[in-house]
């Protein structure tokens, strides 16, 4: 009886004849329709010299290419720098954007945000918008301001919502109406002919104020606790 010496493991033992298939060109699987192929036609058809210029040296992956990963990235609602670079190893539409080129690592994301893409980000967006309006796909006659916040002027980290804005404008306009009744009442000026108050006639008013303040050698003082005229 002859004894034959196995040297390598017999891999085949638990085989079930299953054969993993890829298609040699992702062409063949993704849709023609999909929006990744939007996105690359965009930003192949974007002037993007302002992001080329925040480069002394390209390496292999163009800055062009992180455009599109990171654009496609942010469209699905994805922000984080650790997740593209998985996705560019899973993901076949980013694997499109690639174009055979290999996966850039997390810190590549990183700094091409925060380094490159950041300085011209608003180039980048109204390049997009001038892209969607030459389409139609904007008509750039409405402007939605909803949920957006505005720096204040008196502190620059405080922000404020437009509904409070709206409302304490409504308040405001109330009182300027009532302050410039009582200034018609105690100084016997006529400023507004009408229903409406405009800004010229509080432009107006002013003027006449500080015409009386000029005459009677009065000083304006500011502050809580203070009187509003000081002879």
């Amino acid at each position: 009886m002859l004894l034959h010496n196995k040297l390598q493991k017999d891999y085949t033992l638990n085989q079930s004849g299953y054969q993993l298939k890829l298609p040699l060109e992702l062409e063949t699987i993704i849709p023609k329709n999909d929006s990744v192929r939007l996105l690359s036609q965009f930003v192949e058809e974007m002037d993007v010299t302002d992001l080329y210029s925040t480069y002394d040296r390209i390496n292999s992956l163009s800055p062009r290419t992180l455009l599109k990963i990171v654009l496609y990235s942010y469209m699905n609602g994805d922000y984080s720098s650790r997740s593209m670079e998985l996705n560019c190893k899973r993901d076949i539409n980013f694997m499109f954007l690639l174009e055979g080129h290999s996966a850039p690592d997390h810190a590549t994301l990183a700094r091409f945000r925060s380094i490159h893409f950041a300085p011209c980000s608003k180039r980048i967006l109204a390049e997009v918008s001038n892209i969607l309006f030459d389409l139609g796909e904007i008509s750039g006659e409405t402007i939605f301001i909803d949920g957006t916040k505005i720096e204040a002027n008196a502190n620059k980290y405080t922000f404020v919502w437009k509904k409070a804005v709206t409302k304490n404008q409504a308040k405001l306009l109330i009182k300027l109406a009532d302050f410039v009744a009582e200034c018609e009442q105690l100084y016997d000026i006529k400023i507004v002919y009408g229903n409406v108050i405009k800004i010229k006639h509080l432009k107006r008013l002013r003027k006449k104020l500080y015409a009386l303040k000029n005459a009677g050698n009065i000083t304006f003082v500011h502050g809580i606790g203070k009187a509003h005229l000081e002879t």
